[in-house]
């Protein structure tokens, strides 16, 4: 069983949240030539889950995916290089946010279509199974993705041949502006779920820890032939469902809902957790890496004509 390393989490925490924080900076200079999907307010989650997982363990992720590959410790320069859509990024600039890939950290290729992801890491994870390979397989997927038939087909044949797969819901209640109780009667996935004999808990946190705790035990069962697990991580998105911006004009939710989240921001609670001196130390040198990255984008080239279809059939 892992231990929780505050520190650790912090860095992850700060890295998601000024990376996306400078990508709202940068948008409107179309320097980033791909539309993008934040995950601010939702970051928990992601550097929970991922502090619980071993080098082995394969990430399905979609297109809100930066924190899911940061906090895998994916190669930040790489994305940023990606979302400016030159040669240098981790898919040479072709893929962009909405499709992030490396697969040197087992961040398999991503599919800005919902729910996509859900039926291609069920099937890795039948093929982990079969060939006794190591590697949990770990299926982020928002709420909106369980409204869609493919999710329950594939919840159903991962339940039935017992696969080593932890599906992440990252429940912010909203597919885009539309609310959960408007589109399914109850509010709980995980009771749904427990009817194809899927082992699933739903996560209340708004802590990183919280989090961490729930992945931990359930990759740990998962590694001892438990079969597949679904975790119900509730959580809120900030920012706009697609593009830098805000949301509240929209008045699709209340102001006192985001400002609670607002208020309730973990990052300012795993800050207070540290030692101050390490505190200006971790920002100062992300905010250098940040900084070092975008500069490597700015400073690489975009694809050539001629690879137009490199690296994309086979």
């Amino acid at each position: 069983m892992k231990k929780f390393d505050v520190k650790k989490a912090y860095s992850l925490f700060y890295l998601i949240r000024k990376s996306e924080e400078k990508i709202i900076e940068l948008y409107d200079t179309d320097k980033i030539k791909s539309p993008v999907h934040l995950s601010i307010g939702q970051e928990p989650v992601a550097v929970g889950v991922s502090l619980a997982l071993d080098k082995k363990d394969i990430i399905f992720s979609n297109y809100r995916g930066h924190a899911h590959y940061l906090a895998r410790e994916g190669n930040l320069k790489e994305m940023w290089a990606e979302l400016y859509g030159k040669v240098a990024g981790s898919s040479r600039g072709k893929a962009g946010s909405m499709h992030l890939s490396d697969w040197s950290v087992n961040f398999m290729t991503t599919s800005a279509i919902v729910a996509t992801a859900v039926p291609e890491a069920v099937g890795y994870a039948y093929s982990q199974k079969y060939q006794n390979n190591e590697g949990v397989v770990i299926c982020y997927h928002g709420d909106g993705a369980v409204d869609e038939g493919v999710y329950w087909e594939s919840i159903n044949f991962a339940s039935l041949h017992q696969l080593p797969i932890l599906f992440v819901c990252e429940n912010n209640k909203y597919a885009i502006y539309t609310h959960q109780d408007k589109r399914m009667l109850g509010d709980s996935i995980v009771s749904r779920a427990n009817s194809f004999g899927l082992k699933s808990f739903r996560v209340d946190g708004i802590r990183t820890e919280d989090f961490f705790n729930a992945a931990n035990d359930s990759i740990n069962n998962i590694k001892n032939n438990s079969g597949p697990i679904l975790l119900e991580c509730m959580t809120s998105r900030w920012r706009d469902h697609v593009g830098p911006g805000e949301d509240r004009h929209i008045n699709f939710r209340s102001d006192k809902e985001l400002n609670d989240a607002i208020t309730n921001d973990d990052l300012k609670n795993l800050e207070s957790l540290i030692n101050k001196e390490d505190v200006v130390t971790i920002q100062k040198d992300i905010d250098s890496q940040i900084n070092d990255a975008i500069k490597y984008s700015e400073d690489s080239s975009f694809p050539g004509t001629k690879e137009i279809t490199d690296n994309v059939y086979g």
